[in-house]
């Protein structure tokens, strides 16, 4: 009977699949999918294409959104009607250019330095992630040394708030795999500018993880800029076993007295905040909201959080730094 519901649930979910537009988007020049696009509704909500360029809508799930604005690193920002949307969307590189690059690797010996991370277990205490919001974390540049960023240390919470009243040693935890993307931002008198590298930076969280998942970045060639760098955190989705990311619903429709109002859905691991660092540096926006404008994490900018009201202003992310020797 179990098997037959399953099979059920699949082929119910397999057509609407099938029934939703399928989109594509590609860069103009070569063809290649533009992967992880932001797809905003222009209401304060949104989705995010996966790896090969796709998402998927239909008006059956999104009734109310007439229009789609879609934008990516390195391309120009576009507008479009969700009626006859096309099956494939072409956007045009931008001119923008990077500045500190580093063509190779620096010679000579190194040693790491390293920032530790600021972890605990307490569901109360963490930040629920979702699709709309993105955090970023500063971090100062305390040295005249040559830096590149080795390895980050990302405090994560993967179980939700019963998991302390369970018998850890025979409950085994529940499975999920959420799809994170990691931003570097240059230091834009004090808030998150260009970025550093037009690379899709990202990985995956699971139940597997520890409550520190150290995440290796060495590949991407990132290098402390003169007055310090920020580094975000920002939640895709929910993937299947091959790490693709699921065209899942994004949004619970909630009745109120003044209609229906949409809530994000959270997403695990939960990110763990701390009152344990003495200088706010921690910055939140909402990615589809206000053109995604960044505002410092405190009681001015932020109204009714939670965490701040029992004076939890930071997320502890940890980095690890090759400090290079001068020749």
């Amino acid at each position: 009977m179990k098997l037959k519901y399953l099979y059920l649930v699949l082929f119910c979910f397999c057509s609407f699949i099938t029934k939703a537009q399928n989109t594509t988007i590609v860069s103009e020049t070569e063809e290649e999918p533009v992967s992880y696009a932001t797809i905003s509704f222009g209401n304060g909500n949104g989705l995010f294409a996966d790896d090969a360029g796709q998402f998927f809508f239909t008006k059956k799930l999104y009734k109310d959104i007439d229009s789609l604005f879609i934008s990516a690193i390195g391309f120009k920002d576009l507008k479009l009607a969700t009626l006859n949307l096309p099956k494939t969307i072409v956007m045009n590189s931008s001119i923008n250019t990077l500045d500190e690059v580093f063509l190779s690797k620096p010679k000579g010996k190194f040693k790491i330095e390293k920032i530790k991370p600021t972890v605990h277990e307490d569901y109360y205490k963490c930040w629920l992630p979702t699709i709309e919001s993105e955090i970023a974390v500063y971090f100062p540049n305390s040295s005249t040394k040559t830096q590149r960023l080795s390895s980050l240390q990302i405090p994560i919470k993967v179980e939700a708030k019963d998991w302390d009243k369970r018998k850890r040693k025979t409950s085994k935890k529940r499975p999920f795999s959420t799809l994170f993307k990691v931003n570097f931002y240059k230091n834009n008198n004090g808030l998150p500018g260009d970025v550093l590298t037009y690379e899709n930076v990202v990985f995956i969280a699971n139940e597997k993880n520890e409550k520190i998942l150290e995440f290796d970045v060495t590949e991407y060639d990132i290098y402390m800029p003169k007055n310090g760098l920020f580094i975000s955190l920002q939640v895709l989705g929910y993937t299947d076993a091959n790490g693709k990311l699921l065209p899942n619903k994004k949004y619970q429709e909630i009745k109120t007295k003044r209609g229906i109002v949409k809530v994000s859905t959270t997403f695990r691991p939960l990110l763990p905040f701390t009152d344990q660092i003495p200088e706010k540096r921690t910055f939140v926006r909402r990615i589809f909201l206000n053109n995604g404008q960044w505002t410092l994490f405190d009681k001015q900018n932020v109204a009714k959080s939670n965490l701040l009201k029992v004076g939890l202003n930071n997320y502890g992310l940890g980095l690890n730094l090759e400090v290079y020797k001068e020749e």
